[in-house]
């Protein structure tokens, strides 16, 4: 029999619609509630890396992800000017050698696929309405929601981000995320190179990742001492003196952001902050996953994809185990040092981008990192 017949998901992002998809492949009635009415995030573009791609196949949804998307097997590192340095190539994950390097899609285009998916798979999904309360006991959760209904699930999967509601429950102590020192800037611009792109300035990094066939992502990050709320009125102008340093296709976009030419671009501004919770991730028959115990900063590329990763082990430990309590512990067991991985050194290259280090050692750290991801889950 089963370890679980019902489960709840709190949380429509893209860890809680894999984890939907990948419990309904094992017969799981799976509610997926939804806080935001319309189910669309916010952003602009989001990196896939190689592992990434190879957890979407899992899912089932990478043909969509590339026809709609855009991807790449190399980086081209640019001077300031937009003179090629150097070119990287990128490997495909192991396993996924057919597979690009890495890939880039608006972020919600991937949510919509991951949600036409999602109701595909056969989940139930309620959108505009959380839980007001939950209490559990040895044999189920009861879930009271927002809307005055009711419901018992034998799992309730906290998927519900970094400020998460469903972590309060579990982990009641944890004092919530930490400020990066770092905040992020992303626009839609159009794609003039086949390659991801860094700009190496002398105080700023700029890059550019394609998102489709036509565009690309552009992302910057700055250096700030507090998660200072900006008016979004002023995002052109801070971007614009953010590149002030830059010629080439980053100066184009500067000026044209100063002329006011960009209310198409998407233009987002975000403070980073981030976490790593030790494990376990559950409390009796509730447990976490993705944003709610490994924030991280976007240095990577690997935020969703660490999610997605969780989704995919939570989901292999539930098959498998012959007990609730050893299939949690299992899941976090397994999942804990690919997320700390990607948490720890996304930090130590965003410490060493505000202090003005080392480019060798952040370039070491990147590449030791991804190699590591490359491995199978």
């Amino acid at each position: 029999m089963a370890l679980i017949q019902t489960a709840l998901i709190v949380g429509g992002g893209v860890g809680g619609m894999c984890a939907a998809i990948q419990l309904r492949k094992q017969g799981v009635a799976v509610t997926l509630v939804e806080q935001n009415p319309n189910w669309a995030p916010d952003g602009a573009g989001i990196t896939i890396s190689g592992p990434t791609l190879r957890a979407l196949r899992e899912v089932g949804v990478l043909d969509q992800v590339l026809a709609l998307g855009g991807h790449w097997n190399a980086v081209d590192i640019c001077g300031p000017q937009g003179d090629v340095k150097m070119t990287v190539p990128i490997a495909p994950a192991i396993g996924a050698e057919g597979l690009p390097g890495a890939g880039g899609i608006l972020r919600p285009v991937l949510a919509d696929i991951l949600g036409h998916a999602t109701q595909d798979a056969g989940a139930t999904v309620r959108l505009g309405l959380t839980f007001e309360r939950m209490t559990q006991d040895a044999d189920g959760v009861d879930v009271l929601f927002t809307d005055g209904t009711q419901g018992r699930f034998d799992l309730v999967i906290g998927a519900d981000g970094v400020n998460s509601a469903v972590r309060k429950i579990v982990m009641p102590d944890f004092a919530g995320p930490k400020f990066s020192g770092q905040g992020s800037w992303r626009a839609v611009v159009p794609r003039l190179r086949e390659n991801s792109t860094i700009y190496m300035g002398a105080t700023t990094k700029a890059g550019m990742n394609p998102i489709s066939a036509t565009e690309c992502y552009l992302f910057v990050l700055d250096k700030r001492a507090g998660m200072d709320f900006i008016p979004q009125d002023q995002w052109p102008e801070q971007l614009a003196t953010l590149l002030a340093e830059f010629g080439g296709q980053v100066g184009d976009i500067r000026d044209a952001l100063r002329r006011g030419e960009m209310r198409d671009a998407k233009l987002l501004y975000r403070p980073l902050a981030g976490h790593m919770i030790d494990g376990p991730w559950h409390k009796g028959r509730i447990v976490l996953l993705g944003d709610t115990v490994h924030a991280t900063t976007p240095h990577l590329a690997s935020g969703a994809g660490i999610a997605i990763e969780g989704a995919l082990v939570l989901a292999e430990e539930l098959a498998r185990r012959h007990s609730l309590e050893g299939a949690l512990l299992a899941y976090a067991g397994r999942h804990y040092d690919r997320a700390r991985l990607v948490v720890t050194a996304s930090g130590r290259m965003g410490q060493i981008e505000q202090q003005g280090g080392s480019r060798e050692e952040h370039t070491a750290v990147m590449r030791d990192a991804q190699e590591k991801l490359r491995a199978p889950l």
